[in-house]
């Protein structure tokens, strides 16, 4: 006979008739069941008036399922471990023990204080899958909301209700010059002192770069040249070989500074900036990412005092 379209088949049959088989009686299956006898045999006479089909042999020592009860205990076979596995690795995810962090930096120098923190990150998340963009080659916001990215450090934030931008740090943006230049004479750097200067800037929108947007442009002021170089480490060696200067933050300079290679000047009143996590709302609560954000603003916090 068919089985209704509204059987109803739920997960606690499942877990019944597998316990009829393993136990070979009602009253056992009861017992690990933490059920009486009563409300089991009352649950197994409703399944089998919603399939129209009995399931085990009355008075039969031990219990015998029936075809339809085989057939139950066959799917129970299956599902209940594939439950049991997706439960785990649901909880493994919520508490941060598994599953997968990819993150980007759409901040070319981020990555000189980011790679530091990483190893002892992964002795404490080892089943978390690590994966790291230094600059992003795609919209970072859509792949973030896509699934594609989990987490986005960027100085960037955007009001929407669908991301969560967690603070991290705050940073101010200094001039990097050789140690012959002319401008080291001076405490600090105003816009028009870089009217005759070549600037190297990496290859990115202008409005993204604070050195335009925030301290060139509101003076009208625009460099001599503009160079565009796309690595940090040839940045800071051009600058020190006197080729141009560069605005960057502290972190991105200070071993070439502490050498004596270069030297760093502020910008004005001072371009200050803040560091986020960017990451989707549903997610910001996460436990491996909270640790990440921690250790970031640990890290850097150790920096500012320094």
């Amino acid at each position: 006979m068919a089985v209704p379209s509204n059987a109803g088949l739920e997960i606690k049959h499942l877990r019944t008739l597998t316990a009829l088989a393993e136990q070979g009686s009602l009253a056992g299956a009861a017992l690990i069941l933490n059920l009486t006898q009563s409300a089991l045999s009352h649950q197994l006479k409703e399944l089998e008036t919603r399939l129209n089909l009995e399931l085990y042999l009355r008075k039969s020592r031990p219990l015998v399922l029936t075809a339809a009860g085989q057939l139950l205990l066959s799917l129970a076979r299956q599902v209940l471990p594939a439950l049991s596995q997706t439960e785990k690795q649901l909880h493994a995810l919520q508490s941060g023990d598994a599953g997968r962090l990819h993150l980007a930096l759409d901040c070319h120098s981020c990555i000189q204080w980011l790679l530091p923190l990483l190893p002892d990150f992964r002795r404490q998340w080892p089943g978390v899958d690590l994966e790291v963009e230094s600059v992003p080659g795609f919209d970072a916001i859509n792949a973030l909301l896509g699934g594609q990215l989990d987490l986005l450090l960027t100085s960037d934030v955007q009001a929407r209700g669908d991301l969560h931008f967690e603070p991290l740090f705050a940073f101010d943006l200094n001039l990097v010059m050789a140690p012959d230049h002319p401008l080291c004479h001076q405490s600090r750097i105003e816009p028009s002192d870089l009217g005759p200067e070549v600037l190297l800037v990496y290859p990115v929108e202008r409005s993204r770069m604070d050195i335009f947007s925030r301290f060139l442009q509101p003076a009208g002021v625009e460099p001599a040249r503009c160079k565009l170089v796309d690595n940090t480490s040839v940045m800071l060696q051009m600058a020190a070989a006197g080729l141009g200067v560069a605005a960057l933050p502290r972190w991105a300079s200070e071993e070439f500074v502490r050498q004596g290679l270069l030297e760093a000047r502020p910008l004005g009143g001072g371009v200050r900036r803040h560091m986020y996590g960017a990451v989707r709302a549903a997610d910001k609560d996460q436990a491996c990412l909270q640790s990440l954000f921690e250790r970031i603003r640990s890290k850097m916090g150790e920096q500012k005092e320094a």
